[in-house]
């Protein structure tokens, strides 16, 4: 009998032993800490217009079937700051993107956990349901009155953004392609340039255009196909592409539900693009002026600043690269505090109404930290824009930054902001302190 219970004794010991072996420590109360797949569910219907000369592009044999069609993928890692608390990064490339305003509850109705991400300096923000490492939902975009709900889903453990397939690409995409976009019936086609950068099936890279960059890409390359995308809280690119027998490109891009478009590309570094310095001219001297309200409904006058050099910054809080914009002057304001510079940012809105749009503001300034003025000088359509500054002959792209000396005169406006994504990065850094260093200098003399 002292036999059989020390024998018990020793199975319970071990079952116990085995048991705290096999059964993890649940250290987190909510969503699992680690990598996860996300895939935003574009609508796939086929771009059916006919470009101009050009095949339909079902013709083109852009069949895709290393992906799904239609979905556009992404990566992030949920980061746990304390037990209860944690925050998403979002993966584009070498771009990491914190989004900290997150709250996780429970569906008495569904019986199920929830979740909300907010991106507010873009007024958009993921939620829905989680379940057994499965995130699923939709992606809200609240300045859109149409197409503004993109279907959500993520799986825990998948670090993959396109595919895990390896197919051995046919040709190393590395440098500088002549891009053009646009090319269906309807549309101007305009130009681009392509910053590809290959590493066996991995691939990333930008696009530049005479408005901006398509910031920081990232995908593949299996065989004769490519893929890129990004999703950064207010984008979301899908880039699909076909490399032909003569090393070209044909492709379709897609930006959210409500865009898509054919492009082409051709191996080369041939600049393409206008000089930002020369697109956006003054028509009527150079004598400039604005009177806009300010975050607290205040009107503000630029004659109302005195004896300093201006920056004054075209943007929109909904827009990526006049973010970067503003993170480089930020920057540059710290680094410069003894310059006689004031810097004030006219913002263009996607809303219409003041009390959407000053709170919007005031929020994106304190979020920021931004230390200068904003002001609202109206609506984000280009044409609407360019006639709240009737002295400016046009206004195609936000951001734009117009420089002034110590009396209002223009003496430089550039157009678009090539980003960090971009090699022309460093490029304009340099140039924008020269010609700051040199609108100082003869301001002083």
């Amino acid at each position: 009998m002292k036999g059989n219970f020390s024998h018990l004794f020793l199975l319970l010991f071990l079952s116990q032993l085995v048991s705290s072996c096999l059964v993890p420590d649940n250290h987190f109360s909510k969503l699992p800490n680690g990598i996860w797949r996300g895939i935003l569910k574009l609508d796939s219907r086929p771009v059916s217009a006919n470009p101009k000369g050009e095949p339909l592009p079902e013709k083109l044999n852009l069949k895709f079937d290393e992906v799904t069609d239609g979905e556009l993928p992404f990566t992030f890692e949920i980061k746990y700051i304390t037990r209860d608390s944690f925050i998403m990064v979002l993966i584009n490339g070498t771009e990491r993107i914190v989004a900290n305003d997150i709250s996780f509850g429970r569906s008495k109705y569904l019986a199920k956990d929830t979740f909300r991400v907010n991106f507010p300096i873009y007024d958009t923000y993921l939620h829905g349901l989680y379940e057994e490492n499965v995130m699923e939902g939709e992606w809200v975009i609240n300045y859109r009155t149409e197409n503004n709900k993109i279907p959500f889903v993520a799986k825990f453990g998948q670090n993959h953004r396109f595919t895990q397939l390896k197919k051995e690409p046919v040709f190393d995409l590395t440098g500088s392609w002549e891009t053009t976009f646009g090319l269906v019936e309807g549309e101007d086609p305009y130009p681009g340039i392509a910053e590809l950068k290959q590493n066996g099936n991995y691939l990333t890279g930008t696009f530049l255009t005479e408005t901006g960059d398509y910031r920081f890409l990232e995908g593949t390359v299996q065989a004769n196909k490519l893929y890129l995308s990004v999703f950064d809280g207010s984008h979301a690119f899908l880039f699909e592409g076909k490399i032909n027998a003569d090393t070209t490109i044909n492709g379709i891009f897609r930006s959210g539900k409500h865009y898509q478009t054919i492009w082409k590309a051709k191996k080369g570094s041939k600049n393409v693009l206008r000089n930002p310095d020369e697109i956006t001219q003054t028509v009527k001297g150079d004598d400039f002026n604005f009177e806009f309200p300010d975050i607290d409904n205040r009107l503000v006058s630029l004659n109302q600043i005195k004896g300093k050099v201006k920056i004054i910054q075209l943007f929109g809080t909904w827009c990526p690269n006049c973010l970067d914009e503003t993170k480089f002057l930020l920057d540059y304001l710290q680094q410069n505090k003894e310059k006689n510079i004031a810097v004030v940012g006219l913002a263009f809105e996607r809303y219409t109404e003041k009390e959407k749009v000053l709170p919007l503001l005031a929020a994106y300034k304190k979020r920021l930290n931004i230390p200068y003025q904003i002001l609202w000088a109206g609506s984000y359509n280009k044409t609407e824009a360019s006639k709240a500054l009737p002295l400016l002959n046009e206004i195609i792209a936000f951001p734009t930054m117009i420089m002034l000396n110590e009396n209002n005169k223009i003496i430089k406006i550039h157009t678009g902001f090539n980003g960090p994504a971009t090699s022309k990065f460093l490029a304009f850094k340099k140039d924008f302190e020269n010609s700051v260093n040199k609108i100082i200098q003869h301001s002083t003399n």
